[in-house]
């Protein structure tokens, strides 16, 4: 799709599996063959909150998910460290300039071996604005194998604006999408029931609405601060909120 077309689409496109399938075939055009996109709203000053909680995208194999995401190399990537303090784009030849001045910690190094291991060797990171202190969002562009960083540089000089606009815009449309993380989705009486608190409602109130006992009401609500890993019914309309699961379009 040209720049217009694709914009177009990602203003219609309803589902977040719609949106990021189109959106990996869009930078494949550009050669960028596997993305990695992560989203945090629980950021603190020592912590990006708990990775159950990340919004992630990717169209990397699941060794490599596997390996840099559920063994915490991620967080001592260089590029995440750069996107951390930065907006905007960096070439990833960042890395290779911090290996010739030896640089690197030993944790930052094992994440190049793996990510070399893996070829994951050039492309390009994009770190988004922040709506709020406690949010962060990025994706890492990764070129097709053999691709050196230099003809990557190079497109980016000839795209690299076009490439920036559309990764911008795909941020602020996954924010207004549901995304359900593994293991906190909720059932549709549990965000029924949320919704309710969040309009106001005491339990009384939320059993006739629903036409059941208080006592189910309860189990609805405790239920959904399980699965979304919260202490309070209020934590949960928030974490709820934040990832869209309120007030949903039902198919």
């Amino acid at each position: 799709m040209k720049l217009r077309e694709y914009l177009h689409f990602l203003s219609y496109t309803k589902t977040l599996e719609e949106f990021w399938d189109a959106h990996c075939r869009q930078m494949a055009e550009y050669g960028f063959v596997r993305l990695l996109y992560g989203c945090t709203q629980y950021r603190t000053e020592t912590s990006l909150g708990d990775p159950a909680d990340f919004v992630i995208l990717s169209n990397h194999c699941k060794e490599y998910l596997d390996g840099f995401l559920h063994s915490g190399l991620y967080f001592h990537a260089p590029m995440l460290k750069w996107a951390l303090n930065h907006e905007g784009a960096a070439s990833w030849r960042l890395i290779a300039e911090m290996m010739n001045s030896n640089v690197m910690s030993p944790q930052e190094r094992r994440v190049y071996e793996f990510n070399q291991s893996m070829g994951v060797v050039s492309g390009y990171t994009i770190s988004f604005n922040s709506v709020s202190m406690r949010s962060k969002g990025a994706i890492s562009l990764c070129a097709e194998n053999g691709r050196p960083q230099d003809e990557v540089d190079a497109l980016w000089d000839k795209h690299g604006q076009d490439i920036l606009l559309m990764n911008n815009m795909a941020h602020l449309k996954i924010l207004t999408l549901p995304y359900n993380a593994p293991n906190r989705a909720l059932t549709r009486r549990q965000r029924e029931a949320l919704q309710w608190v969040g309009d106001g409602k005491t339990t009384q109130d939320i059993a006739l609405l629903m036409g059941l006992t208080t006592a189910t009401v309860e189990k609805h609500l405790r239920l959904a601060r399980e699965a979304l890993s919260v202490e309070t019914t209020a934590q949960a309309v928030l974490k709820a909120s934040l990832h869209n699961q309120m007030f949903v379009m039902e198919a």
